[in-house]
């Protein structure tokens, strides 16, 4: 069965509206076909014996006349039977059996009935007057009974009828749940969707005001957390301010207000870091076309220092669709991360390598550091995790890669950490390939 919704629910009403067909027109048939056999039948017995009781109480002389008259204006023909006629017998149907069995009731066991005399097509039927047997032939069109193919015309209208209404029902029960799943994904993206029509059927309208409220229940949830972390930011760098200040004016040892600034900066790297990963994502409508080469050599204007090795392999332009706070958070992330953890064993430099490619866009950030064993490139994408060897580190909270992952969700992108070839880690941000 096909996965979605419109396509099992249009596949069933076929197979059910099919299955009614075929019954019905079966049903149709067998109720149909004994009352029009004895129509026929009946027409051909008051034919035949209005036929012979013309001929008999005419004047003979007018017998040619009223032969004539019968063909021309009832399309009835009368003809001799001869013992040297080729016949050619009816089909063994079992509409014709009733027929026959109906007229030979009426006319006589002896009566005859053929479909061609001598190669001339049309229903034939014998009858005797005194001891001269004689054919009686009707025009086939006359007393047809529905053909195959006017069968085959009907149902394909009714079943061609009945497809059209398929194809609508599906689409009205398809419907809302078409607009439950768009305002879902919506939802995913970090947008409001419009508010979904509380009409139609009881479980629509409940499914669809449930999910209203959802949504106006996440809104204030999401208002409330925006309103949090202003206070947060608010509430605890200005006390980090001053803490700065007082320890540049009031502590006299150099290496004590150092070491006092030194814990500041941290916190309030630490803040950041808590800020960037529960700040709310952003809507997909703040997307736009940027280059990712640009973002890059902007990140990397104030993100290098005389300890770091820098080579970099740039497209002149890397045209992506996505945020660009957000690319440019990851872009300083990885190269923050490198820079931090990235330094090659037994020097203090580091040797980083930028990269960026077209197919599909990507940047790439590669040191030649301790690295990342591969049991443990999964885990670290989770928050608050740091290897052993970081933890005796002063900076971050182990948020850094958590944030790059969710940026990458949101984008739809890949976020890979890979052992680089000749020692090093290998972190790349994978945009989806757009056609």
């Amino acid at each position: 069965m096909p996965g979605g919704v419109f396509w099992r629910t249009f596949l069933l009403l076929v197979l059910l509206i099919g299955a009614s067909l075929a019954a019905w027109f079966q049903s149709f048939r067998i109720f149909e076909r004994t009352p029009h056999a004895q129509q026929i039948a009946q027409t051909i017995v008051s034919v035949v014996n209005v036929t012979r009781s013309a001929l008999v109480h005419s004047d003979p002389a007018k017998r040619t006349d009223l032969l004539a008259d019968l063909a021309n204006n009832e399309s009835i023909r009368i003809y001799p039977l001869e013992t040297t006629d080729v016949v050619d017998p009816l089909r063994d149907t079992a509409s014709n059996a009733l027929m026959l069995d109906y007229v030979r009731a009426r006319l006589g066991q002896d009566t005859r009935m053929v479909r061609s005399v001598n190669d001339r097509e049309g229903l034939w039927v014998s009858f005797s007057i005194e001891d001269d047997d004689y054919w009686v032939a009707f025009e086939r069109d006359r007393l047809e009974v529905v053909g195959g193919l006017q069968w085959i015309g009907w149902g394909a209208m009714a079943l061609g009828l009945s497809l059209v209404g398929a194809v609508a029902m599906s689409r009205l029960i398809n419907l809302p749940l078409k607009r439950l799943a768009s305002a879902a994904v919506v939802i995913g993206e970090g947008g409001r969707p419009p508010t979904l029509p509380e009409k139609g059927p009881r479980e629509i309208r409940e499914a669809n005001a449930s999910f209203n409220a959802m949504v106006d229940d996440l809104a204030r949830i999401e208002a409330d957390r925006v309103l949090l972390l202003a206070g947060i930011s608010h509430d605890l760098r200005t006390p980090l301010t001053r803490l700065r200040l007082e320890a540049e004016m009031s502590v006299a040892n150099d290496d004590a207000r150092t070491a006092m600034q030194t814990d500041v900066e941290q916190m309030d790297s630490i803040i950041s870091q808590f800020l960037d990963y529960a700040r709310p994502l952003e809507s997909q409508h703040a997307f736009e076309t940027v280059d990712l080469a640009a973002l890059v050599a902007d990140a990397l204007s104030g993100a290098t220092d005389d300890l770091v090795d820098l080579e970099t392999d740039l497209n002149p332009t890397a045209p992506v669709h996505a945020h660009p706070t957000e690319i440019r958070r990851v872009v300083a992330n990885l190269i923050e991360n490198a820079r931090r953890y990235g330094a090659t064993p037994g020097s203090d430099r580091v040797a980083l390598t930028i990269r960026t490619c077209d197919q599909p866009p990507r940047v790439e950030v590669a040191d030649r550091g301790p690295g990342i064993p591969a049991a443990e490139i999964k885990r670290m994408k989770q928050p608050f995790t740091r290897l052993d060897a970081a933890r005796g580190q002063a900076n971050g909270a182990g948020l850094g890669l958590a944030i790059i992952e969710r940026i990458a969700q949101r984008h739809r992108a890949r976020f890979e950490l890979a052992p680089r070839h000749g020692g090093g880690l290998s972190a790349s941000f994978v945009f989806p390939r757009r056609a």
